[in-house]
């Protein structure tokens, strides 16, 4: 599942997808240009190295460490998590080239369509970083049963929109080959006809080429689809 992505002086084994730390500050300085989000140079300078990856990490399926950006203010001086992925996947459907689809139920602009998962983490403010553990080991799991077993770690929410659309575009072509899996992104609910009526997770695949944005059943079982861990520590 995993797949043979080869990237300079690196070796094809399955972890070496995830980039290395000035690689995705590069991603991210060059979708800050074309966005004009306004993210400032000092801010880039005072990115901190990755966090090492430790034995026990690698044990629990961990392969490496994202940078994120946490855009916007929630009220309770963290980033507001649904602009962090909506920003995301606007720099997506600005990518010249690349085709793309979004589910007509979700709407990122209204509270009670599209919110960060109720007891999931809050994301901090500006650059962060998280282990990243692929999905593809959960692709028989429901994002139910996944969210019933989370105990100090948590699913993705504006991480993995971020990933696939700006530090790790590389992936969407994995994902088109099947050499990676579709991601469930758990941290993010829907509710597809609003009311607060969230019964559905963010899903994000590619197919055809064409890079979607999806919902998906949390009691559903979705098999191209796996649902990937964070952990921030």
């Amino acid at each position: 599942m995993f797949p043979l992505f080869r990237n300079k002086g690196r070796s094809d084994t399955a972890s070496n997808y995830i980039l290395p730390a000035e690689m995705q500050i590069k991603a991210w300085r060059k979708a800050n240009r074309r966005m004009k989000w306004g993210i400032a140079e000092k801010v880039f300078a005072a990115v901190a190295p990755p966090p090492d990856i430790t034995p026990q990490d690698r044990i629990d399926g961990f392969i490496g460490a994202i940078i994120s950006y946490g855009f916007g203010d929630e009220g309770r001086s963290h980033a507001d998590a649904v602009l962090s992925g909506q920003l995301a996947w606007a720099h997506a459907c600005n990518r010249r080239g690349r085709k793309i689809w979004q589910c007509q139920y979700l709407d990122f602009e209204k509270a009670d369509h599209f919110r960060l998962r109720l007891k999931a983490p809050l994301r901090p403010k500006g650059f962060y970083y998280a282990k990243f553990r692929p999905g593809d080991n959960l692709i028989a799991k429901t994002v139910a049963q996944y969210l019933k077993a989370l105990t100090s770690d948590t699913g993705c929410g504006p991480e993995g929109v971020q990933m696939l659309s700006i530090t790790h575009p590389h992936m969407v072509e994995l994902m088109n080959r099947r050499k990676i899996a579709f991601m469930a992104m758990a941290d993010y609910d829907v509710a597809p006809y609003g009311f607060n009526d969230f019964f559905d997770a963010l899903q994000m695949f590619c197919s055809n080429g064409v890079l979607g944005l999806g919902i998906g059943n949390v009691d559903q079982n979705y098999p191209l689809f796996g649902i990937p861990t964070l952990r921030f520590n």
